[in-house]
C-alpha cells in the first residue's frame, strides 16, 4: 500500500502538465480539492488523542512548507538538484524515527538511502552546470526536512485518525498557509477547465494516493515506508518516458532498477520482535 501510494504521487504530471498552472497554484488547488471530504471524516473521539491531534497540526504546517520550498527549488532549477536534495528525506526519517516514534533502528534503511540517491542520480542524469547550484540545493534540502516531518507526523496521527481523515483534515490549514506565504501567486488566474485537471490529480494522486500511503504506513516502520517513497520519482520518470516521450537512456534504466531493488530490499527487512511492556503502546512500534 505504501508503494502504491508513492507510485500514484509519481503520476501528478499526467494532470498538472495539461493544466498549465504554476507549481504554487497547482499545490494550492490540490489542497483545496483534498479538503472536500473533511466534513465527512470529523470524529470527536479522534481529537481526544492529543498527541495524534498535535501530529495532524504539525503535518498541516510541514506539508505547506514542504510544498513551498520544493516548488521553489523546482522552479529555480536545475530540477535534478531539487529532486536529489529533496529525497534526502528517507535518510532523515531513518535517523529520526527511533527518537521521534521510538521505533527500532533500521540498518537496511540507513544503507538503502545513499544507494537510492545514487540510483536517482543515474535516473535523472547530471544537470547542465553540474550539481553546484547551492541555492537550489538549499531549498531542496530544506524541503526534505519538512517532507521527513510529514511522514513522521502521518505515522503518529494514524494512532487516532483514519487515512482519509489525515489527508483531508490537514489540507485546509496547509492551503491557508500557502495562501499567506504566496498571496495572489497561489490563486489560479481564472476558473476554467484547468481546474478539472488539477481536481482529477487531487482525487487520484492526492486523496487516493495519500490515503493508501497513510494506511500502509500504519503497518510498517516509518524508515521502511520512507524508503519506498523513491518510487515517486521512479514512476514520474517512467511516465515522462512513456507518455511525454522524455529520454530515458541506459543509465536511467540502471538507476531505476537500483531504486526499485533497494526499496524492495529495505521493505523486506525482517521485523524486529515486539518491544517490552516498558514502552508505551501506540508509539508506532511494531
Amino acid at each position: 500500500m505504501v508503494a502504491v501510494g508513492a507510485a500514484l504521487w509519481g503520476c501528478w504530471s499526467l494532470f498538472l502538465r495539461p493544466a498549465g498552472l504554476s507549481g504554487t497554484q497547482s499545490a494550492f488547488l490540490s489542497l483545496v480539492f483534498m479538503s472536500l471530504p473533511a466534513p465527512f471524516v470529523l470524529s470527536r473521539g479522534a481529537w481526544r488523542d492529543r498527541r495524534a491531534t498535535l501530529a495532524l497540526g504539525v503535518l498541516a504546517l510541514c506539508d505547506a512548507a514542504n510544498a513551498a520550498l520544493f516548488f521553489a527549488a523546482v522552479q529555480r532549477g536545475p530540477v535534478a538538484v531539487a529532486v536529489l536534495t529533496h529525497y534526502l528525506a528517507p535518510l532523515l526519517i531513518a535517523l529520526a524515527a527511533p527518537w521521534v516514534l521510538r521505533e527500532r533502528r533500521s540498518p537496511r534503511a540507513l544503507l538503502g538511502a545513499p544507494l537510492t540517491l545514487l540510483g536517482l542520480a543515474l535516473l535523472l542524469g547530471t544537470p547542465q552546470g553540474g550539481l553546484s547550484d547551492s541555492r537550489t540545493a538549499l531549498l531542496g534540502g530544506a524541503s526534505a526536512l519538512f517532507f521527513a516531518a510529514n511522514v513522521l507526523s502521518i505515522k503518529e496521527a494514524s494512532r487516532a485518525f483514519s487515512p482519509l481523515a489525515i489527508n483531508s483534515l490537514h489540507a485546509p490549514l496547509s492551503a491557508l498557509v500557502l495562501l499567506l506565504i504566496f498571496g495572489r501567486e497561489a490563486l489560479p488566474p481564472s476558473l476554467d477547465g484547468r481546474l478539472l485537471w488539477v481536481g482529477g490529480g487531487a482525487i487520484l494522486c492526492g486523496i487516493v494516493g495519500n490515503s493508501v500511503f497513510s494506511a500502509g504506513l500504519k503497518g510498517v516502520p516509518a524508515a521502511a515506508g520512507s524508503a519506498l517513497t523513491y518510487l515517486e520519482p521512479l514512476t514520474a520518470a517512467l511516465v515522462g518516458w512513456g507518455v511525454f516521450a522524455e529520454p530515458l537512456g541506459p543509465s536511467g534504466l540502471l538507476g531505476g532498477l537500483l531504486v526499485l531493488g533497494t526499496g524492495v530490499w529495505v521493505a523486506r527487512a525482517p521485523r524486529a520482535p515486539a518491544p517490552s511492556a516498558e514502552v508505551a503502546p501506540g508509539m508506532g512500534c511494531t
